[in-house]
């Protein structure tokens, strides 16, 4: 595979960028314990974006791993994941909040401490939204990479600690042009009463064109129909 861009985002740390259609987005955790909550819109029109309910009830599963599409609100795939080595990441979880992050590791701010303040999810995706010309009204549940939820039979959420080992990696494909915004900020649901350091590497991949036998077209047949969806956008756009 050819490398097109990367980075290494630090805890605590954000980005934002389009990814062209036919990309691989690869993530790697560099040490253990990391977290990266993701959210993806459609660089054309931001107004179509992830829709976890739909992304879940279709694929009848809790949690994303290979084979599985991060759909949109319209019925399209914006991404599928192609590749990964954890088996398990998080789609409920959510992202974590200044409250949330003041009340689990203690009061901190710019003010004070400058770049060694702790930041928030919800405070990080924001910047980048409005970047983008978005904002929080645009906020939707996110894909928490790297982390694991589990449900009890009285359907009670569980964080699972030392789930994500060092060197895990997990690869999105880009199905759709798309905005992709991350925060390297810990997962609202993780006990650890220490904020995590985990640097996340993300690289930026050349593709090859989804053929009738790909993994994550097959997966399911409601994969399949958001595929046919995509496609149907992009011939009309030419």
């Amino acid at each position: 595979m050819n490398g097109v861009w990367q980075i290494t985002i630090p805890a605590g740390g954000k980005w934002s960028g389009v990814v062209g259609r036919g990309r691989l987005v690869r993530f790697t955790a560099l040490e253990e314990g990391a977290n990266l909550t993701v959210l993806l819109y459609n660089a054309k029109d931001p107004s179509e974006r992830y829709n976890m309910p739909d992304t879940l009830k279709a694929q009848h599963t809790s949690h994303l791993t290979r084979g599985h599409v991060l759909m949109s609100d319209n019925g399209r795939v914006l991404a599928s994941l192609t590749e990964d080595t954890l088996g398990w990441h998080d789609p409920i979880g959510g992202y974590s909040t200044r409250a949330g992050t003041d009340a689990r590791y203690g009061l901190t701010n710019y003010q004070e401490l400058r770049n060694n303040w702790l930041r928030s999810g919800e405070e990080n995706l924001t910047v980048e939204l409005v970047r983008a010309g978005l904002g929080r009204r645009d906020l939707v549940p996110p894909v928490n990479l790297f982390s694991k939820i589990s449900c009890d039979e009285q359907g009670d959420m569980h964080f699972v600690p030392r789930h994500c080992p060092k060197g895990a990696q997990v690869t999105l494909r880009t199905e759709m042009d798309t905005l992709v915004l991350l925060s390297n900020t810990p997962n609202p649901m993780d006990p650890s009463p220490s904020y995590p350091s985990v640097p996340v590497l993300v690289e930026v991949l050349a593709a090859e064109p989804v053929n009738e036998d790909d993994y994550c077209l097959n997966f399911r047949p409601e994969n399949t129909r958001a595929f046919e969806n995509t496609w149907a956008y992009y011939a009309l756009l030419g």
